[in-house]
């Protein structure tokens, strides 16, 4: 005689284990080790490219840059326990956050090399800029979720595009041409990932080149210049190096050259386009060309193996996501990472213009390493709750 207990347990048994294994288990592994090589990457390449930058303290930049991982990993690990759909209940509070902070750098910014787009607080200094990317992430995916109904009226993709437009004006008036350009591309692939119709992409591209029509040929005939004449010429520069080596494509130059004579497995020590700063901000926008020259093509390789991970990751996250608002978030900080990357490894190697677009997670700086540590705290979160919902659903068809 069989007891019923018994039964029982034996029945919820192998629906309880998925759904245990799911809680314990919060995070995404392969993602954590993409995000740790990284890190460890950038403090290695950091301290190897700045260590005579400041007379008396080799470690200057690689310790504050650790610093920044040790309090953007805390951040992400806190983020990444709790519920991200409840971010949609804030989307409006979030988006005036984003404004303000925004329009605060134009009276208490400091300037610094002609640009003025952080705020200073004693040694550290707060770009909202980089935040902005990720707020703008969220406050598009709780705004396209709220009109998922109405996805396929041209007032949702005109009004999401101005919810994305006028911050990235703002920031490429302070000026901050990359990180505009940076807003446009989450928009965009936000309304792709939320469903928007092909046609609203395709009206989006003719109204694009019009615009570039009239910015760089109709406007400039007119004596009117949209960007600055060194802006433009950053835009333009890679498409002839040669013929402003003495200006704006310096930089490029140096990075080519960096990165051709690390060849198969890099330089080591005798890195001297690094070692001898003829590479400029090495451990910024350049930090890519360090990677190249010193450890050569197998360093880069690895670097960006490690970055398709990273995507990789992100883009199951916009599959497995339990519910719209987390897959459209998903979709934004996927953009985010995939723009970043292309636009500043094509950049190091003369084939995208220089925009200052930073390396995620590689280039030095507080406000860009705590805002993706950030994100991918979020993609944990959106991770972990699929695999909980999964683990939940399974359990229910297997107790039917």
């Amino acid at each position: 005689m069989s007891a019923p207990a018994r039964t029982i347990e034996n029945v919820n048994a192998p629906s309880v284990a998925p759904l245990r294994r799911a809680i314990v288990l919060p995070f995404d592994p392969v993602l954590v080790f993409a995000t740790l090589c990284l890190g460890i990457c950038s403090l290695v390449t950091i301290a190897h490219a700045t260590k005579t930058n400041i007379p008396g303290d080799p470690n200057y930049y690689v310790t504050r840059q650790g610093v920044y991982f040790a309090v953007g990993l805390v951040l992400a690990a806190a983020l990444s326990r709790m519920d991200y759909s409840r971010l949609r209940e804030m989307t409006w509070g979030l988006y005036g956050f984003l404004l303000l902070s925004i329009v605060a750098v134009y009276g208490l910014g400091s300037v610094a090399k002609g640009a003025q787009r952080a705020i200073t607080f004693g040694p550290f200094s707060y770009q909202p800029s980089e935040l902005g990317k990720l707020l703008l992430c969220v406050v598009l995916a709780g705004f396209l979720t709220s009109r998922s109904r109405r996805l396929g009226e041209p007032g949702t993709t005109i009004r999401t595009l101005a919810l994305a437009l006028f911050p990235a004006a703002l920031v490429v008036a302070q000026p901050d041409l990359g990180s505009g350009m940076v807003y446009g591309a989450i928009v965009l692939a936000a309304l792709f990932v939320a469903g928007a119709p092909a046609r609203h992409f395709a009206a989006l591209g003719g109204v694009f080149l019009v615009c570039v029509t009239l910015a760089f040929v109709v406007a400039p005939m007119g004596g009117v210049h949209v960007l600055h004449g060194y802006q433009a010429d950053r835009l333009t520069s890679f498409l002839h190096p040669s013929d402003k080596v003495s200006a704006t494509a310096y930089q490029q130059v140096q990075s080519v050259i960096a990165i051709g004579s690390g060849e198969k497995t890099g330089r080591g020590a005798a890195a001297t386009q690094t070692q001898l700063d003829f590479l400029p901000e090495s451990h910024t926008d350049f930090i890519f060309a360090v990677v190249g020259e010193t450890w050569g093509f197998a360093g880069a390789a690895v670097v960006l193996a490690l970055y398709a991970m990273l995507i990789w990751r992100g883009m199951r996250a916009i599959v497995l996501a339990k519910n719209l608002f987390g897959a459209i978030l998903a979709g934004g900080i996927v953009a985010m990472l995939m723009f970043q990357v292309a636009i500043n490894v094509g950049m190091t190697i003369g084939i995208m213009p220089i925009t200052g677009i930073p390396l995620p997670l590689m280039s030095y700086g507080g406000s860009s390493v705590i805002t993706t540590l950030l994100a991918v705290g979020l993609l944990q979160s959106i991770l972990a709750q699929a695999r909980v919902s999964a683990a939940l659903k399974g359990r229910l068809h297997s107790n039917l």
